[in-house]
């Protein structure tokens, strides 16, 4: 996986600029002015939430045992040397003040060491194993995640051992909304831009939803465009799905349910209360809401209700090379192509299937007949969804074309969908 190394806090000309990993600074000792006036060790490293990284507030030193902690502020760091951060005298007293923690303040070792992160760029969850922080003109700030084992190794004090390069990420991509959800669970949700966001599965969307709420939550949603909101709100939990409906503008939910089948939508719509069935009912077209209705108050459902007209078809006589060229073309989502059923031309009778791992082996001068399965298994429109899903425990597809009572191709059902 390659890490997102977005754009990295810079020096002003000429000034002392440093790189630290926080597992470095984790219990080193801090003393005050000489280096055998030894205060105690580092517990915490205390920063600020502020754009574009946030700045480092001071030092929590717990000592356990019933003493209390302590809490120096950053402006009294005089400076980093070998293992000892050497610091002001208290200005009153002998100690310095208690740590209280304070809104917008994030802890690493509490907050964010250890947690999951979204890695938008692997599209996957990676866990925070060190926090690479800069330091220049007196000021420490939060660089980079590093979640390579690299950073587990230094947390252990075995950072000599290195088996792969370090894996950084830059803070841009995984800031949290607000501390409030960093200590929420162990989680860190994202704060992704407009073009960022829609490179996210749906499935790690529908999580860093689930992780939020109120207007963060809004927003987030907010930005999607109808197709991947509609993927992405079939993918979040029942919970999550009544927050964000109860929040569409009326056009906003239109333009989502047209990008759903009958049978997502009644998915979807089986998780609402009453009223905002019957409101989300009214935003869709007469024959539409017809089969939504149908599938959520009749155990009479019929594959035709549950069909989705989302598939390809081509003609018995394509070559391979064209299907595939076709396939290129056509814009269409990897997910959506499984299968390609083979037509008699224009009648759009179903004659056979190919699976598009067969179509990927064979020669490019081959003809979708010639390498098809056939007879086709199919639904009938008028199929009862029991044996619907018999055919599916029977067959093992993961779609299943839908022909009227001519034979001719009008649809598709998919396993998920019934499974829903």
């Amino acid at each position: 996986m390659t890490a997102l190394n977005g754009p990295t806090a810079t020096a002003a000309p000429g000034s002392e600029l440093k790189l630290y990993f926080f597992s470095d600074l984790l219990n080193r000792r801090v003393s005050e002015t000489r280096a055998d006036f030894k205060i105690g060790k580092v517990t915490d490293l205390v920063f600020r939430l502020a754009e574009p990284f946030p700045d480092a507030v001071g030092i929590y030193i717990s000592h356990g045992w019933g003493n209390p902690s302590e809490f120096i502020t950053w402006d009294r760091v005089v400076r980093i040397e070998g293992g000892t951060i050497f610091v002001q005298p208290p200005e009153t007293g002998e100690r310095y003040p208690p740590f209280v923690d304070q809104p917008g303040w994030l802890l690493l070792n509490e907050h964010l060491m250890g947690r999951t992160i979204l890695d938008i760029d692997g599209r996957q969850t990676e866990v925070v194993n060190d926090v690479q922080l800069l330091q220049s003109r007196g000021r420490m700030v939060i660089a980079h995640v590093d979640v390579s084992f690299n950073g587990f190794l230094r947390k252990w004090g075995v950072g000599w051992l290195r088996f792969q390069k370090d894996r950084l990420i830059s803070w841009r991509y995984v800031q949290p909304f607000s501390v409030e959800d960093a200590t929420a669970s162990d989680k860190v949700a994202l704060a992704l831009t407009r073009t960022q966001i829609h490179d996210l599965p749906s499935e790690d969307l529908a999580d860093a939803l689930e992780e939020i709420s109120g207007l963060e939550q809004e927003a987030m949603f907010s930005v999607l465009e109808a197709e991947k909101a509609a993927e992405t709100l079939l993918e979040t939990e029942p919970r999550a799905q009544r927050q964000i409906v109860a929040d569409l503008h009326p056009d906003r939910a239109r333009a989502i349910l047209e990008e759903m089948s009958a049978a997502q939508a009644a998915d979807l719509l089986s998780a609402l209360p009453w009223d905002d069935r019957l409101d989300l009912m009214q935003l869709m077209p007469e024959d539409k809401a017809t089969r939504v209705h149908a599938i959520l108050a009749s155990d009479e459902t019929k594959a035709g209700s549950l069909m989705s007209a989302v598939f390809v078809a081509l003609p018995k006589h394509t070559t391979v090379a064209d299907a595939l060229m076709s396939l290129r073309n056509s814009g269409r989502d990897k997910e959506e192509i499984t299968y390609i059923y083979v037509v008699d031309g224009l009648s759009t009778v179903l004659l056979g299937a190919v699976d598009i791992r067969d179509l990927v082996l064979a020669t490019e001068d081959t003809t979708l007949e010639e390498i098809m399965g056939s007879p086709a298994v199919s639904a009938d429109t008028d199929l009862h969804i029991d044996d619907v899903v018999a055919l599916f425990a029977k067959y093992q597809f993961r779609l299943l074309p839908v022909t009227d009572a001519a034979d001719h191709l009008v649809g598709v059902v998919s396993y998920k969908d019934i499974m829903r």
